[in-house]
């Protein structure tokens, strides 16, 4: 499998212009999860030309391709990450709207036990978990 997301979608036969490649790339080298907003932020610093058009189009054209996937946390906002990425299960702080990444491996136990007693095989699952940070003081 190809590596970057430039690369797959080179792969996958997506025509890459060169807004597109900077837009592959700024979503490579996002370690958060960017909505449209935050990613055209990111574009333009890199080329003043990108129009939130153009990443409002090109995110559309990589989800369907099945290079990025979109997350919906009910804050309005769709987020996008890498459809490639080793699974992880999300915690949204509803204060701040920050994504917390986390793999528990009780949980992905759990989630396999669950669907077997109800007759399947998992292929795949989401999780997202709300919470508000626990005050200490």
């Amino acid at each position: 499998m190809p590596e970057t997301i430039e690369q797959r979608c080179e792969a996958k036969g997506l025509r890459m212009t060169g807004q597109r490649r900077v837009i592959a790339q700024v979503l490579e080298e996002s370690s958060d999860h960017p909505d449209v907003e935050e990613l055209y932020n990111r574009a333009s610093g890199q080329d003043p030309n990108i129009s939130i058009a153009t990443v409002y189009r090109t995110v559309k054209l990589f989800e369907e391709a099945g290079i990025l996937e979109k997350l919906e946390f009910g804050d309005g906002r769709a987020r996008y990450e890498d459809a490639e990425r080793d699974h992880h299960d999300h915690l949204i702080d509803m204060h701040s709207g920050e994504v917390i990444e986390f793999v528990d491996p009780e949980i992905e136990a759990l989630q396999e036990k669950i669907a077997e007693k109800l007759g399947y095989r998992l292929k795949g699952h989401k999780l997202e978990l709300y919470g508000v940070p626990i005050r200490h003081g």
